[in-house]
């Protein structure tokens, strides 16, 4: 058994030869062009990407958290004192509001969950006077608890790796702050009526408050971090991949010249329709099974199946437009740059990026990321009111044009087949004649030779063949157009190794 025999023995031009030359050249030209085109793309999107990670601390400032200071005492003034050290450009704003603006904790949960902040900070009530009677030991001491004193309200379930740190870590480091505060102005009256006979007593003054939680939801299991990442890129991936595959299908099998377009339109959409719900069910699925310690509800997850299924299949439609009105060289570089920018626009709360990036309101992802964190945190990311709208903006302005290029691909693609039949049918036509005219002259008699001193025998076998020169010239047309069927067929049972994947043609080589 050789090695691809035909490979290595098969005998070839020189380099040189004119006709190699031209075709190197052409492939040099065309190579040299698309690696131009691709280092383009890819630094425009890599600039775009790091650009709005940019400085991303300085922007932290950005995010805003209430402060109610429900205890009007020396805790409260603690904490404005360690904000006034902490205050900058890489710490959350703290907004201070009245009382009467917030008259009960539950309202500031209320303004988290109806994202008005970021996160809530509050003093309990009476808890300087209750720290203070603490120090004199006794049943206060006793009864004293450190963790209701002060309290921060969070949503972790909103971008969960930039609250951790942005939020949960720099109110910590407040609470902290604000504790060797509190000592500086109260440390010398506080020791001056400790108990030091009271292990209560020692333990208030040793740790006077630890910093109280109230996470909406908890969100802390691993697969968190890909939510608005990886998710996002496999289910654009996804649809893609089957769309090229679907794609390759009606043109292989000559659909859009044998089918009428409505139907086809209809089918595709069915066709659309079905491969995403699936999908969508298994990303939900794949989210569901590795959830761990995440309380989430069934309710939930058929929403989240809901909600994905309406991003999936707007994005199917999407790319199914890329696919019909942009060239198919181009068609990739469409894919990956939809994919960057998408992305991007979830990566980091818009309070984080530079504010040029805020036009990623209008992309599908950042919608589909704000509908899921409103239902995995039941309701408190209320948005819908604008992301419901761009996701169904996508999908019917898609599923019309998508609609409409099937339509352009039959136009198309009958116009194409006629141009092909025609010249195969004028190529077969000629050498038909060519072959016909060679036979009569082969065949007629000698000129000088007069029809008068030809024998019956002659005179007879000489009509007989005009008679079927004559009937192979008036069928030729219908032995074209048979020849034409024949090798136009459709095969019906193709091989195991015919290709039917998604294939793309080699941009720019015309």
């Amino acid at each position: 058994m050789h090695f691809y025999p035909k490979a290595r023995h098969q005998p070839h031009p020189s380099i040189h030869d004119p006709s190699v030359r031209r075709r190197r050249w052409g492939l040099l030209k065309a190579a040299g062009l698309n690696f131009i085109v691709l280092q383009l793309l890819f630094l425009g999107l890599f600039c775009y990407l790091f650009g709005s990670l940019f400085q991303q601390t300085t922007h932290t400032h950005n995010l805003h958290v209430v402060f109610v200071d429900y205890d009007g005492g020396a805790v409260g003034s603690a904490i404005r004192a360690a904000y006034q050290q902490l205050k900058g450009p890489g710490f959350p704003t703290l907004n201070e509001q009245s009382v009467s603006a917030y008259p009960r904790p539950s309202t500031v949960t209320s303004a988290v969950c109806n994202i008005d902040y970021w996160g809530g900070l509050y003093t309990s009530a009476n808890a300087s006077n209750r720290l203070a009677a603490a120090f004199g030991g006794g049943s206060a001491a006793a009864s004293y608890n450190n963790s209701d004193v002060l309290t921060l309200v969070w949503n972790e379930a909103r971008y969960p790796a930039v609250v951790d740190s942005a939020i949960a870590n720099n109110m910590q480091s407040l609470s902290e702050a604000a504790r060797v505060a509190y000592f500086k102005t109260n440390g010398m009256q506080a020791l001056g009526s400790l108990n030091d006979t009271d292990p209560a007593a020692i333990a208030a003054f040793t740790n006077p408050w630890t910093l109280a939680s109230i996470n909406i939801q908890p969100t802390t299991q691993g697969s968190r971090l890909i939510y608005n990442t990886l998710v996002i890129i496999l289910i654009l991936i996804q649809e893609f991949f089957y769309l090229g595959y679907i794609n390759g299908l009606y043109q292989q099998f000559q659909l859009y010249v044998t089918i009428a377009a409505p139907r086809i339109a209809t089918v595709r959409q069915l066709i659309s329709g079905l491969y995403t719900l699936s999908g969508s069910l298994c990303t939900t699925g794949a989210i569901w099974a590795f959830r761990h310690g995440w309380h989430v509800d069934g309710g939930q997850f058929a929403m989240t199946w809901m909600a994905l299924w309406l991003f999936a299949h707007c994005n199917f439609l999407v790319l199914d437009v890329f696919t019909i009105w942009l060239p198919p060289p181009a068609v990739p570089m469409a894919l990956i740059s939809w994919i960057v920018l998408n992305v991007t626009s979830i990566l980091l709360p818009f309070e984080l990026s530079p504010g040029f990036y805020q036009w990623g309101y209008a992309l599908p992802a950042h919608s589909i990321f704000q509908v899921l964190v409103d239902i995995w945190s039941d309701g408190c990311n209320p948005q819908l009111y604008y992301a419901l709208p761009v996701l169904f903006a996508y999908e019917l302005i898609a599923l019309t044009l998508s609609s409409v290029g099937v339509y352009r691909r039959a136009h198309y693609a009958v116009i194409a087949k006629e141009t092909e039949e025609k010249t195969w049918k004028d190529r077969v036509a000629a050498a038909l004649s060519e072959q016909q005219q060679q036979q009569m002259l082969e065949e007629s008699p000698s000129p000088s030779t007069p029809d008068s001193a030809l024998t019956e025998s002659q005179q007879q076998q000489d009509r007989t063949r005009r008679r079927s020169t004559a009937a192979g010239i008036t069928d030729q047309e219908a032995l074209t157009g048979q020849l034409w069927r024949e090798m136009s067929r459709v095969e019906k049972a193709p091989t195991g190794r015919r290709n039917t994947g998604p294939c793309f043609d080699l941009p720019f080589t015309d």
